[in-house]
């Protein structure tokens, strides 16, 4: 889930960078080199994922689901749903400050005083995205390819 979540912000952060949406057309006009730049710099991002989401992005998406819904009274699948958000609204803001600071402060020489600011907009700029993006692909297309890897030899045919 981890990757599937850097490569498709990726996707989405490089299209941005590089003005894809602002030409007529928008995002129908990129090319396969921003898959493959993403796919570069997933690898790194991907391991900060993997990092903060064990660290404390998957608990506390985890515990905010739990205020809201008990899976052994509750549609087992709206508990999904909830945790997924509940973790995509503690992931965004982690993984958005982690990109401010690499690719604005560290890469790009920004002021360090700027992070607030640029942290923000990084914010609102993936929030959105990070979330259709988790709830109606990354997390559909992960639970789906575990299942058929790891399905029950019974299952088997």
């Amino acid at each position: 889930m981890s990757y599937a979540m850097a490569y498709g912000m990726e996707v989405y952060n490089i299209a941005i960078k590089e003005g894809v949406n602002l030409t007529v057309g928008g995002l129908s006009n990129m090319t396969n080199a921003v898959f493959l730049d993403a796919l570069k710099e997933a690898v790194y991002m991907g391991l900060f994922v993997i990092l903060f989401s064990n660290l404390w992005g998957n608990r506390i998406g985890s515990a905010i689901a739990s205020k809201h819904c008990n899976p052994e009274q509750d549609n087992p699948y709206i508990c999904q749903l909830l945790r997924q958000a509940g973790t995509i609204a503690v992931m965004c803001p982690t993984m958005s400050l982690v990109a401010s600071v690499l690719f604005n402060i560290i890469f790009a020489n920004a002021p360090l005083s700027q992070l607030p600011a640029i942290w923000i907009g990084t914010t609102l700029k993936n929030f959105p995205m990070a979330f259709f993006w988790n709830m109606f692909a990354a997390a559909p297309f992960t639970h789906w390819l575990f299942g058929k890897v790891f399905q029950n030899k019974q299952e088997i045919k």
